[in-house]
């Protein structure tokens, strides 16, 4: 807190951008998501090891991310209900883990509110492979 006040979302992915720039070139492999609520609204920031520092409705990191984007480039609309938006949350890491030989285990999925966060459901991702892969067959 500064001043008696929370960090906004925008200042606290900056300061953790900050601190990337600074070991920027030794070795570090870091892609985070900051997320959360503040005067403005909600915010989600995207950083990564070298400091880079991007705001948008949706990201994806880890080495499967690639096709995560592929499901949600496809499925997102920013009126998504919020069972739609755990939906497509659920079908991106099916798609991302069933095609990454080095993604899978357990699913762990958050909802940022206003008001803090909840835990939806943790989730063997077989489970979701099955769900959403297998049952198509």
């Amino acid at each position: 807190m500064v001043g008696g006040e929370r960090i906004s979302v925008s200042a606290a992915s900056k300061l953790l951008s900050n601190m990337l720039c600074e070991y920027r070139g030794m070795g570090l492999s870091v892609g985070s998501m900051i997320c959360g609520w503040d005067k403005k609204g909600p915010g989600l920031y995207y950083v990564d090891d070298n400091g880079m520092r991007l705001s948008g409705p949706m990201f994806s990191t880890g080495c499967g991310n690639t096709y995560a984007y592929g499901v949600m480039d496809s499925g997102y609309r920013p009126d998504l209900s919020v069972e739609e938006a755990y939906d497509l949350g659920r079908r991106a890491i099916a798609h991302a883990t069933h095609r990454d030989a080095y993604s899978g285990g357990v699913v762990n999925m958050y909802h940022m509110k206003e008001d803090g966060w909840i835990k939806v459901e943790k989730t063997d991702v077989s489970q979701l492979i099955h769900k959403y892969l297998e049952a198509r067959k």
